[in-house]
C-alpha cells in the first residue's frame, strides 16, 4: 500500500506534457545569427534564459502567418508577466521583400515585443534547413506567394528544442505549453 501511495504522490506532482508535439528526446536548437527587425545581430544563444517561440514566415502571407502571430500574441497575453520570459522571434522566408523595418512594422501589429530576423538568402537557406522548413514559390514577382511549412518551435531556457506547434494549435494549447516551458526551468 506504501508503494501505491508513493507512486500515486509522484504522479500528481509530475511535470505537465506539452500538448503541442514534443520532441523525444529534446535537442539543442541549432545556432543562428540574423540581422533583427531591431537592428541589432539576433543570436538565438542571447535569449538562453527566455523561452523562445520561433516561427518561419513572411509579411506578405495572407493567411497562416497573420493567423499564428495573432494567436501567439494572445498566448503570450495569457501568460500575464511570465510573458517577459518569452521571446518571439520571426525568421523572413522572403528576404527578398522582408527588409528589417518592414518585419518590425508589421510584427508590431501583433506585439511590439516581437522580433523579425532576416539576412542574406544563403544565410536564411541554412537557418531553414537546420530547422527544416521547406519553402517554395508560387507565381512571379512582385506578386508571388511563397509556400512554406507553417511551425513554431519552443525552445527552453537552456536552448533545447522541447515542442513543434503545428499551425492552427489553439491559444490555450499555446499558452499551456509556454507556461510549462516556462515553470520547469531548463530542461534535464
Amino acid at each position: 500500500m506504501g508503494v501505491v501511495a508513493l507512486c500515486a504522490a509522484a504522479a500528481a506532482h509530475a511535470a505537465p506534457e506539452l500538448r503541442t508535439g514534443s520532441f523525444k528526446p529534446p535537442r539543442q536548437a541549432p545556432e543562428f545569427t540574423l540581422q533583427g527587425s531591431n537592428g541589432a545581430p539576433v543570436r538565438l544563444s542571447t535569449y538562453r534564459g527566455k523561452v523562445v517561440a520561433l516561427g518561419f514566415g513572411y509579411t506578405s502571407c495572407p493567411d497562416v502567418c497573420p493567423t499564428t502571430l495573432a494567436d501567439l500574441a494572445k498566448a503570450r497575453k495569457k501568460l500575464g508577466a511570465a510573458a517577459e520570459d518569452v521571446k518571439v522571434i520571426y525568421v523572413t522566408v522572403d528576404p527578398e521583400r522582408d527588409n528589417a523595418a518592414l518585419l518590425r512594422d508589421y510584427l508590431a501589429a501583433f506585439d511590439p515585443t516581437f522580433l523579425g530576423a532576416t539576412g542574406a538568402p544563403g544565410a536564411l537557406a541554412e537557418v531553414r534547413k537546420a530547422y527544416g522548413i521547406q519553402t517554395s514559390r508560387a507565381g512571379k514577382p512582385p506578386a508571388y506567394f511563397v509556400h512554406h511549412s507553417s511551425y513554431v518551435y519552443l525552445i527552453d531556457r537552456a536552448g533545447t528544442l522541447r515542442a513543434m506547434m503545428p499551425f492552427g494549435v489553439s491559444v490555450d494549447d499555446m499558452a499551456h505549453d509556454l507556461n510549462v516551458l516556462l515553470a520547469s526551468g531548463p530542461s534535464r
